[in-house]
């Protein structure tokens, strides 16, 4: 007989407790607590000690096979994976709702004609999934597609099909017989992508998973299911812009340094295999307050371009508005230009803007911020064959900035003819390959001497 047994669980990070408490005391949130029914058989499980264990190998003695990738067909997804899907694989993919999750998985269902495929939604119906797949891809596919949300039925119809490639959107609405607990609790999705794991390591199957996130933009379940599996693949974007961006936060299998980005368009998800030319601005006539910055994200360079508008406090408090860049650091920088370069901004209302929609953390955008806002405050426009890769000190020097070569080669490659960066980053690095002035300083006042003298 089975003897039943209530238990509170954090639906934030799995800690289990007695009773229901306001506050976790593992993670610290509020009100994350509830009631989940947990099945404990009374019968007597025997000892595994007496079972054959696995033997110690020396490194050098194990035998290793380099892993085959399937390819995805997709250039961008191929990038942020390290080559493209290894076999026995686990791939979580997180983001908002509606930023594209759900249509990237199924181009790549349906793209994959060489492969068969299973994808199985709990969210749609089969109805839905076809009216999608033909809007984003036309011709012959390999795709076969399930509508189903217990975890043993979708097992029992991928052993029976046998596919290739599995893919499950999305985790927090399965659900296994072995808990009592609702879909989407922390009990039900441990447990389900532990079962999926199983199957992916015993079959030599790989299997790309599709997570919500929570409020704070987290994926939405328990800590332990990104140990789980062997990727986890961040889907970043605004939905009022049409790109996106996919980043990996862990990759046993490559780089978590790489990103892929893609446009949204009426036919899906498109890739952008150059997004220089389609962050920049195509307007022929100079204006004052844009500048282009020579950023990095992961290991990949492409240029973007920021604008700012400085104009009269209008009232008392004047305004400090970022979109794309953290609002701390346009705070800290106008305080370097205060004091350092003596620009006369307490009074001004500083609004600034990362065109595109994207969000850049890279703090060799420090000089093409500053010179933005300078640019606008004195209403003089800047030459559109100039670009900036440098960050801003305290004291108001230049420091330099990593991958300083890749920067200026993408900048001499989009037809750019002048670049400032630090003085100190021109050591030991030939830049006579390029072709590209490239201008170097170790104060914001010699930048700007020769912009605006």
């Amino acid at each position: 007989m089975a003897k039943i047994k209530t238990s509170f669980i954090c639906q934030n990070c799995g800690n289990r407790n007695a009773k229901w408490v306001g506050q976790c005391s593992v993670c610290g949130e509020w009100n994350t607590f509830e009631e989940e029914v947990i099945e404990k058989s009374s019968r007597v499980i025997a000892s595994s000690r007496n079972k054959i264990a696995a033997k110690p190998h020396l490194i050098k003695d194990i035998k290793f096979e380099k892993e085959t990738r399937i390819n995805t067909l997709n250039g961008e997804f191929n990038r942020v994976l390290g080559g493209g899907l290894v076999n026995g694989s686990i791939v979580l993919v997180g983001g908002e709702p509606g930023i594209g999750k759900s249509t990237l998985a199924l181009q790549i269902a349906v793209n994959l004609e060489k492969y068969k495929t299973l994808y199985v939604s709990g969210e749609e119906s089969l109805q839905q999934i076809k009216l999608r797949a033909e809007r984003i891809a036309q011709g012959e596919n390999n795709c076969f597609v399930l509508s189903e949300t217990r975890l043993e039925a979708i097992l029992r119809n991928a052993e029976n099909l046998d596919p290739d490639i599995i893919i499950i959107d999305s985790i927090q609405t399965i659900s296994t017989e072995k808990t009592e607990s609702s879909p989407g609790s922390v009990t039900q999705i441990r447990e389900c992508t532990t079962e999926i794991l199983k199957y992916a390591k015993e079959n030599n199957k790989p299997v790309i998973l599709i997570g919500h996130i929570n409020k704070e933009g987290n994926l939405a379940g328990p800590k332990v299911l990104e140990h789980i599996v062997d990727t986890v693949l961040q889907f970043e974007g605004d939905r009022n812009h049409l790109y996106r961006i996919i980043r990996a936060t862990k990759n046993r299998f490559g780089s978590t340094s790489e990103i892929g980005i893609f446009e949204m368009n009426n036919k899906g998800l498109r890739e952008v295999s150059n997004p220089s030319e389609m962050l920049l601005s195509q307007n022929a006539e100079s204006m004052s307050g844009v500048t282009v910055s020579a950023t990095i994200e992961g290991i990949r360079p492409f240029l973007i371009e920021v604008q700012a508008l400085v104009s009269t406090a209008a009232y008392g408090t004047p305004q400090r508005s970022s979109m794309g860049f953290n609002v701390r650091r346009l705070n800290m920088l106008l305080a370097v230009l205060e004091k350092r370069a003596n620009f006369k901004l307490a009074t001004k209302d500083v609004f600034l803007n990362i065109a595109g929609g994207l969000k850049v953390d890279d703090p060799g955008t420090d000089l093409s911020v500053a010179c933005s806002i300078l640019s606008s405050n004195v209403d003089i426009a800047l030459a559109k064959d100039v670009c900036f890769a440098g960050e801003i000190g305290l004291s108001g020097e230049i420091r330099p900035v990593t991958r300083v070569e890749q920067r200026v080669a993408e900048a001499a490659k989009l037809g750019f003819k002048k670049i400032y960066i630090s003085k100190f980053n021109k050591k030991g690095i030939n830049f006579s390959k390029f072709n590209i002035e490239v201008f170097g300083a170790s104060k914001v006042e010699q930048v700007f001497r020769d912009l605006f003298s």
